[in-house]
């Protein structure tokens, strides 16, 4: 494939962003993204609130996509930005990148923002990892994200029984050691639908704010981010079972903790799996009142605009990211 800087299909990439953020005390949404449809909400609802994002996928998603189409959707999504709303800055960010070949690739394709998670290795190896990247990474103006701390939950090529969170005494070493720009750490969220085991009535346990707080203070304005921050939407499992799907005992992380991360140092958010539960919910709902559609533009523009609804609730209620592109 022909190589790309980012900034051939009007990219940015992380810095700016999570410098306004953590000013402005917000966090910068980044909304993964798997078909068209889900690219156009996304940015249709960004554009709409005038907010900054990240289009993000994993290396599953790009191998679903196609990797010469996703460059090219990139480019579109930055024009469609400034269709049918704001020109917001948009950055391509790779998810959960699972070594340097594929953070190199991505790179060299007009990604304006990667990740490596090495955070299953042990320190030494996440260190050693994480700063290859980020030296290539770095020589061609792209922003790194890395991990410390393990997420549990399964999401698309990311599985892990259980969670391990961050230790904020390795912390500075680590962004010491390998230059990178942001940082997730684990503090009680996780991946996919099913984060949590409650019984009926139970409300999910609380993030460690007491872990966020301690980072904080040890590296005062380097940009955080949250992984698995999904709320999982109550309306919208409820409207997947009543039509036909099964989704028992579902939950995410609430509003509430989320709106107290993003007025922190936490300035990136995950969003997969809500993206994922309002297009399905909606589908659902159509094919068992019309059950001889068969137009794919009658269920799926329906649930891009489910999801571009969602994503404007998000960025003005939850993250406080709307309103900040002028």
């Amino acid at each position: 494939m022909k190589k790309c800087h980012f900034s051939e299909l009007g990219l940015v990439n992380t810095k700016a962003m999570f410098q306004q953020a953590m000013q402005e005390q917000f966090a910068v949404p980044a909304y993964n993204f798997n078909n068209m449809e889900q690219l156009q909400a996304i940015v249709i609802g960004c554009s709409q609130s005038a907010s900054p994002v990240i289009i993000q996928v994993s290396g599953s998603a790009r191998s679903y996509i196609g990797t010469a189409f996703l460059p090219h959707m990139a480019a579109a999504a930055v024009e469609l930005a400034k269709e049918t709303g704001t020109a917001v800055p948009i950055a391509l960010h790779l998810d959960h990148g699972s070594n340097f070949e594929l953070a190199k690739d991505c790179i060299d394709s007009g990604f304006s923002s990667v990740m490596i998670d090495a955070s299953h290795h042990s320190f030494a190896d996440n260190v050693a990892l994480t700063k290859k990247v980020v030296e290539y990474a770095h020589a061609h103006e792209v922003t790194v994200e890395a991990e410390l701390g393990v997420l549990a939950g399964i999401e698309d090529e990311v599985s892990a029984e259980k969670s391990s969170y961050t230790r904020p005494e390795e912390v500075e070493r680590f962004l010491r050691e390998t230059g990178v720009d942001s940082l997730a750490i684990s503090i009680g969220t996780s991946h996919g639908a099913f984060k949590f085991k409650l019984q009926p009535g139970q409300e999910p346990p609380p993030l460690r704010f007491d872990i966020l707080d301690e980072i904080e203070q040890l590296v005062p304005g380097f940009p955080i981010v949250l992984h698995g921050a999904s709320s999982v939407t109550l309306a919208h499992v409820e409207m997947i079972n009543r039509y036909g799907g099964r989704m028992d005992n579902t939950a995410g992380i609430p509003e509430e903790q989320l709106r107290r991360a993003a007025a922190s140092a936490v300035c990136k958010v995950n969003i997969d799996s809500d993206g994922r539960l309002a297009m399905t919910a909606i589908i659902r709902k159509i094919f068992t009142e019309k059950p001889g559609e068969f137009d794919p533009r009658k269920y799926l523009g329906a649930a891009r605009d489910e999801l571009i609804a969602m994503v404007i609730h998000k960025n003005t209620t939850v993250l406080g990211s709307a309103g900040r592109v002028k």
